[in-house]
C-alpha cells in the first residue's frame, strides 16, 4: 500500500495561518508569508497549482524596518492623470496605512502571473490585535 500523499483533498485542503507582525522586520516576514500564500511549504507544490493557504496578519501597525528605511523609503502610485506620480513615505504610510506596507512587500515577492491576485485575495491584514476570524490555526 502506497503511503503517497498525492492528490488529494486533504492535500489541497486550505489551512490558516496567523502571524503576528509586532516588532518583525518586514523583509523577512514578507518572504515567508509568500512561501505560505503559494503552498511552497507543502509536499504537493506545484507551481502551475494554487494551493496555497490563508494568512492572517495582525499588528501591522508595529512592523519594524532595518537600516534607514524608515527615512528613506518611498512608496510610489500613479492617479492616471498627467503628472500624477505621488509619493508617500514609509512613515507617513505607517500611520495612514500600515497594512498596505505589508501588502505590497509581499505582492512584491510573489510570481507576476494570473494566480498573484488569487493568492492576495487570501492575505487578511489587520493593524491591531483583533480580527474577525477565527482561531483555528496551524501555528501561533
Amino acid at each position: 500500500m502506497s503511503q503517497r500523499l498525492g492528490d488529494t483533498s486533504l492535500a489541497f485542503a486550505r489551512a490558516w495561518h496567523h502571524v503576528d507582525a509586532r516588532e518583525r522586520v518586514l523583509g523577512r516576514l514578507a518572504r515567508s508569508i509568500a512561501v505560505t500564500l503559494m503552498g511552497k511549504h507543502k509536499p504537493i507544490y506545484d507551481q502551475a497549482v494554487d494551493a496555497g493557504d490563508y494568512v492572517v496578519v495582525t499588528n501591522a501597525s508595529h512592523i519594524a524596518v532595518t537600516g534607514r528605511k524608515a527615512d528613506q523609503k518611498l512608496y510610489r502610485h500613479h492617479t492616471m492623470y498627467p503628472g500624477g506620480l505621488k509619493e508617500i513615505t514609509y512613515k507617513t504610510m505607517l500611520q495612514k496605512k500600515p497594512e498596505e506596507i505589508i501588502r505590497s512587500a509581499v505582492s512584491g515577492m510573489l510570481p507576476k502571473n494570473r494566480l498573484r491576485d488569487r493568492r492576495l485575495n487570501r492575505l487578511k491584514i489587520f493593524p491591531g490585535a483583533e480580527h474577525p476570524y477565527e482561531q483555528k490555526w496551524v501555528y501561533g
